[in-house]
Parts: structure tokens; C-alpha cells; sequence
């Protein structure tokens, strides 16, 4: 590419994260949340302003980006970019999201599940480099995954492989903002876990306080984190024995629990799964932390173009 800098934005339910990119540093990054733009048109207008606002910080011209990576938080079909539906911020049904924004921005932009961009960055860049079979989850607000399959992403038929966090863990449960029942994410998303931890310690107390006292050790808080790691082994025991994957990278801010969740989730493959399966796959933290999106948006421009390359 003659172009030297790519702009990576992660749309997630809670925030905006976008970064300027060169050789996969970023140079400069904005995060905003994302309830600040309650209407589609708002929320599209403020991806728009983050590329501006991102090339005004740094001094770089629009004519030195290569394009544009968009991931987003929900079913997408990543060819003809357009967004379903997001399981977490209403009001999107079917919506041409590339087209309106390289309308706006004049430039080219390709969209992807941004848990499936996550994957990539960690597959090329992170917790995961080297890697060929990985199973990436993000664990936030809402739960998603992506797949590589020797070393590419795997979207499967309608693009949208992946959603681990729409796997009915149970045969009963409570409803899922997806429409199914007894979702992983209804036991591990944010939200769920807060109200755990509110019923426990009160009101106030936050994912990162709740993370902080398990590591001191409170006994309440280890507790909340082993239940939360107990329904992802459930979930991911299943993935390991059908999809036999090398690694699992655990991203997110509940994969902020550290140690404790990942060795509570250690265990519970060990335990549930098939001994070979579980014996070769490795559970690993991000390694990229709140960057993967970011970094991930931006290897996608990159990738793109060189599909394109070898087309000609």
C-alpha cells in the first residue's frame, strides 16, 4: 500500500475506542462512550468525527490513510458491509454501515464483528502470535467470538460464525437480548456479573473493585469469579471437543479477574472436556488488552488490500 496509516475503531456497547495506526503502533487514539449517541445517526456521525478528530491530534492529511476498519458489536456481513442487528445498542436492523460511512468520509471502510477483529489482532500480534486454530472470546457487555482456522478467520456460511455468547448453556434460562434463552451472556456479561456482585458487597462497586478483591483474596469475590468461570467451561468445554482449537485468548474487561478466572477456566475444560482435546488447547489473557480492536480493525484494511493485490 502507498498509503502508509489505516484508522482502526472498535464499536462496542459501552465505548468508541478508535486509533491511528502505522505498522501496527498506534500513534493516536479517542474513546468515548457510546450512550452518548443514543440515535443510529448520532452514533454514525461520531465514528465519522473520530477519524477527524484522530487526524487533527496527529497533523496527518485524510489522503495518507489507507482506509478505514470498522469493528462492530453484533451479526455482520462483512462483504457487502452491512450491520444486522446489535444485540446491545438499539435501534440497528440491517443497516448499509460501509456504504454511509465512505459516503461521509471519502475514503474506503471495512467492517467486520469486532470480536472476530480481536481474534485477528491476537492471532497476528498477541497473546496467540504464531498460532494456527484459535478461539478468541471478548468478555464485556455483551460476549463474543471469533475463529481462526489455519491462521485465517473463519465467518462460516452467513458470515457470522462465532457468537459463543448466544450458546444456550442451559435447556431453560432467562431471555437473551438475541431472542434465544439461557445465553453464555446472560451469566457472564457485564451487567450480570454486577448484579452479582451488587447483591454481595452493594450499589457502588465496579468490575475493576470486584476483579481487585478477588486478587486480595476476599472469599465473596473469588466465589463470583469461579460461578462466572464455571458457565464459560461449560460453553467452551463444548468448543474444545468440537473445535479442537490450539489456544483460547480471553479478552474484554471481565478477562480483567486475571488469574483467577482463567485458572477457574483451566480447570473446568480439564474437567469437562475430552482429555486429548483439552489437553492441547493453551487459555490465555489477551495479550493486547483494550488496543485488540483497535489493532484488529486496522489488520483488516491491511488484509483487505492484499486480497485485492492478488486479484489483479
Amino acid at each position: 500500500m502507498d498509503k502508509k496509516y489505516t484508522a482502526g475503531i472498535d464499536l462496542g456497547a459501552t465505548n468508541i475506542k478508535a486509533g491511528l495506526i502505522l505498522r501496527n503502533k498506534i500513534l493516536a487514539r479517542n474513546v468515548v462512550p457510546t450512550a452518548d449517541f443514543p440515535s443510529q445517526g448520532g452514533l454514525i456521525n461520531a465514528l465519522c468525527e473520530q477519524v477527524n478528530q484522530l487526524l487533527k491530534q496527529t497533523g496527518i492529511s485524510k489522503n495518507n490513510l489507507s482506509g478505514i476498519g470498522v469493528g462492530v458489536p453484533g451479526p455482520v456481513d462483512s462483504l457487502r458491509g452491512i450491520a444486522h442487528y446489535f444485540p446491545n445498542i438499539k435501534g440497528w436492523h440491517n443497516v448499509a454501515l460501509k456504504k454511509i460511512l465512505q459516503k461521509k468520509i471519502g475514503l474506503p471502510v471495512f467492517i467486520d464483528n469486532d470480536a472476530n477483529l480481536m481474534t485477528l489482532a491476537e492471532g497476528r500480534l498477541g497473546a496467540a502470535k504464531g498460532k494456527n486454530n484459535v478461539l478468541g472470546i471478548t468478555l464485556g457487555t455483551g460476549v463474543g467470538g471469533g475463529i481462526l482456522v489455519n491462521g485465517c478467520l473463519y465467518r462460516g456460511a452467513s458470515l457470522n460464525a462465532g457468537e459463543i455468547g448466544h450458546i444456550p448453556i442451559n435447556e431453560e434460562g432467562p431471555s437473551c437480548a438475541c431472542g434465544g434463552k439461557a445465553c453464555l451472556e446472560r451469566y457472564v456479561g457485564n451487567r450480570y456479573i454486577l448484579e452479582k456482585a451488587r447483591q454481595a458487597f452493594g450499589q457502588n462497586i465496579t468490575l475493576e473493585e470486584l476483579s481487585s478483591l478477588a486478587n486480595k483474596g476476599n472469599n465473596r469475590a473469588v466465589k463470583i469469579w469461579r460461578d462466572i468461570a464455571g458457565h464459560l467451561a461449560v460453553a467452551l468445554s463444548g468448543v474444545v471437543n468440537f473445535f479442537n482449537p490450539d489456544t483460547i485468548v480471553i479478552g474484554g474487561g471481565v478477562a480483567g479477574a486475571g488469574r483467577i478466572l482463567i485458572e477457574a477456566i483451566r480447570q473446568g475444560i480439564k474437567q469437562r472436556a475430552m482429555p486429548t482435546q483439552a489437553r492441547a488447547v493453551k487459555i490465555v489473557k489477551a495479550g493486547l488488552g483494550n488496543d485488540a480492536g483497535m489493532l484488529g480493525a486496522a489488520l483488516l484494511v491491511k488484509e483487505e488490500y492484499g486480497k485485492k493485490a492478488k486479484s489483479i
